[in-house]
């Protein structure tokens, strides 16, 4: 017999689970887009490295529909922009330095327009990659055929991603422009691999060059490092093996990153992005300790895993809404009040985190 607390834990997840789904589909807009967070201001727009990921959460749940709403936005955001994305090919294989107005975004209104009237760290990769390997993931998981528009977007974003992705961009976090970082790379690995697999296009020339840059230039000491000129650690630098696969998830250089992010980023029961954050202060994200407990998934340690899960459940409020971060055991508590004065309260719901939690709850249902 089931004792009582158990039966409690148990409905909470059950619901969390449900409540996480309905938070998703109350807030994809009729476009297909997935707003960042409905509360936030600054993130009332669809990022393609979010949507990705929350699409293929609703993937995992049967929930396909929604997913290729999505798919079917970022496609027609992209080729309304064919002729610029073009141009910007063809510039790059000459040399020739990309103008802001020939790059494609990060995020987009939920109507697809540009919609940024203050500047904003646009140039960034790692989304695009995360979308063509969230578009293969639809098709494998729904055994659905891929629309001709989403392969005609996916051929356009990786030729794009095949003469940019050694260009020094902003990360995942938007900061750092002038590096090459390890996420992204691995980001557009993972991308470039997944149209392979749907197109049967070889690539394999683009993967060994992005492979040898990353074994060579971002290694330091037997473990991996957040991005070029700098010896730190990231979380993000979990992507290295899921999703992307850039490397092996029995890698040692891999085991001694992932002790690192233990180590330097889970100081209470979450996750922080890197030692140095100050983003409200630099707290534990949602997010990042579902991926975290998705490497252990990965390596069959359920026992890690269920730790972190355990974790996100209770951060959920009374309502189900899971934040963008906790604001504990913060990197500088001196950022957290200049941060709640500048942009509000801390983004609630965040569909991002809801997404990761899915992803994470379901290796436990596998």
């Amino acid at each position: 017999m089931e004792s009582g607390n158990y039966r409690m834990e148990k409905l909470v997840m059950v619901n969390l689970v449900e409540t996480s789904i309905i938070i998703i589909q109350k807030f994809q807009s009729e476009s297909g887009a997935y707003v960042a967070s409905p509360n936030f201001p600054t993130y009332n727009y669809c990022w393609f490295r979010d949507g990705a990921f929350t699409a293929y959460a609703m993937d995992l749940y049967g929930q396909t529909e929604s997913s290729r709403r999505f798919h079917l936005w970022a496609s027609k955001v992209i080729l309304d922009r064919k002729e610029m994305i073009l141009i910007a090919i063809e510039k790059a294989r000459k040399g020739l330095p990309i103008t802001i107005q020939k790059q494609l975004h990060t995020r987009y209104t939920l109507e697809g327009e540009d919609g940024t009237k203050d500047e904003w760290p646009n140039f960034q990769l790692d989304g695009l990659g995360t979308w063509l390997w969230s578009l293969q993931q639809h098709k494998a998981n729904s055994n659905l055929e891929i629309p001709e528009d989403c392969l005609e977007a996916a051929k356009l974003v990786a030729d794009y991603l095949s003469v940019l992705w050694h260009q020094p961009c902003y990360d995942c976090w938007e900061e750092f422009p002038d590096d090459i970082h390890t996420h992204t790379l691995a980001a557009i690995y993972g991308g470039l691999n997944a149209l392979s697999i749907m197109d049967g296009k070889d690539r394999s020339g683009t993967l060994k060059e992005i492979q040898k840059f990353v074994n060579e230039q971002l290694v330091y000491d037997g473990f991996f490092v957040k991005k070029t000129h700098s010896f730190t650690v990231d979380a993000s630098l979990l992507g290295l093996v899921v999703p992307y696969g850039l490397v092996a998830i029995d890698d040692q250089r891999f085991d001694a990153t992932l002790e690192r992010i233990e180590n330097s980023l889970r100081k209470g029961g979450g996750l922080h992005r890197y030692p140095t954050d100050t983003y409200y202060g630099g707290g534990e994200w949602i997010l990042l300790t579902a991926w975290l407990g998705w490497v252990y998934a990965s390596r069959d340690d359920m026992e890690k895993a269920g730790e972190l899960l355990s974790w996100i459940e209770k951060q959920a409020d009374t309502n189900g809404n899971l934040p963008e971060q906790i604001p504990a055991t913060l990197n500088d508590p001196n950022y957290y009040q200049p941060w709640l004065r500048q942009w509000g309260e801390i983004a609630k719901p965040l569909l991002w985190s809801h997404a990761q939690y899915l992803i994470l709850k379901k290796q436990f249902q596998n």
